[in-house]
């Protein structure tokens, strides 16, 4: 695979301002990045939502208010929201935005862990195999996060039974407590045990993120950067923007001479339908 897809996620979760005044928070910050994040390369724009108080949320009017201001501009990129983007959502709340807003892609969390030693993550079978129908039947495409070794044969077993199509795409997130290390050998060992056929893409949090992702251009993947995942630039640098890391990503991805996927070159490695 020369070509290389930019994924770029946004906001997450749990980043504050307080944290880096750089992480977006309001639905107009967020679109302003995505589009400067695609001006600088990157063909996927993974997107969370935050409440007034800047708190993570699965609200349907914060999906629709954020993608209805990128959709607005010529930005094409592939727009990928989250189904977890708040730990104390119902398995409706976490579905019912993707018949609303229609992205291409949304993440698919395929299995349940421990999340940095102060809570469970719960993505059960029952809610899996209904949110992997929901997927299909609004042409969603599973983005299927790999936070340990399990999601890979859980996603397996749901590629066998129906619940999701192949090819699949996986992402690699590395380095989170109560998951997979962010090390290299981590990294091989999970690529190798991928489905025929698949796409994979992979980022290391935090003081991982650099390592992971240039062994990632490396090994021909695809990669992930943005402000969810890490927000510093070097040690003691606080990040500037989500397009800081883009345009390193470009730099880096190009000095290996790989190039970088555009949006609609993106679709066709996924097997998208714009």
């Amino acid at each position: 695979m020369n070509k290389c897809i930019i994924s770029v996620a946004i906001t997450g979760q749990f980043p504050t301002k307080e944290q880096n005044p750089s992480v977006p928070i309001t639905p107009a910050e967020i679109a302003k990045d995505v589009y400067e994040c695609w001006q600088a390369g990157a063909a996927v724009a993974h997107l969370h939502m935050r409440d007034d108080n800047g708190k993570g949320t699965m609200s349907i009017d914060k999906f629709v208010e954020t993608v209805e201001l990128i959709r607005k501009t010529d930005c094409n990129i592939i727009l990928n929201c989250t189904t977890s983007g708040d730990l104390n959502a119902t398995d409706e709340t976490r579905m019912i935005h993707l018949a609303k807003v229609k992205p291409e892609m949304a993440s698919y969390d395929c299995g349940t862990m421990n999340w940095a030693h102060s809570t469970v993550f719960y993505n059960t079978p029952p809610f899996l195999e209904k949110l992997g129908k929901y997927m299909q039947a609004h042409n969603v495409k599973p983005e299927i996060e790999v936070f340990d070794t399990s999601f890979i044969y859980n996603a397996i077993h749901y590629i066998k039974t129906g619940v999701l199509k192949a090819p699949a795409h996986f992402q690699f997130c590395l380095g989170v407590p109560g998951g997979t290390a962010a090390t290299v050998d981590s990294l091989v060992y999970l690529k190798n045990l991928l489905p025929e056929g698949s796409t994979w893409s992979a980022f290391g949090v935090s003081v991982h993120h650099l390592p992971i992702l240039m062994a990632t251009i490396a090994m021909g993947g695809h990669v992930r950067v943005g402000l969810e995942d890490n927000l510093y630039y070097a040690k003691h640098q606080l990040a500037t923007s989500n397009a800081q890391f883009v345009k390193r990503a470009v730099r880096l991805i190009e000095e290996a001479q790989r190039e970088v996927a555009t949006p609609d070159e993106a679709r066709q490695i996924l097997g998208l339908n714009k």
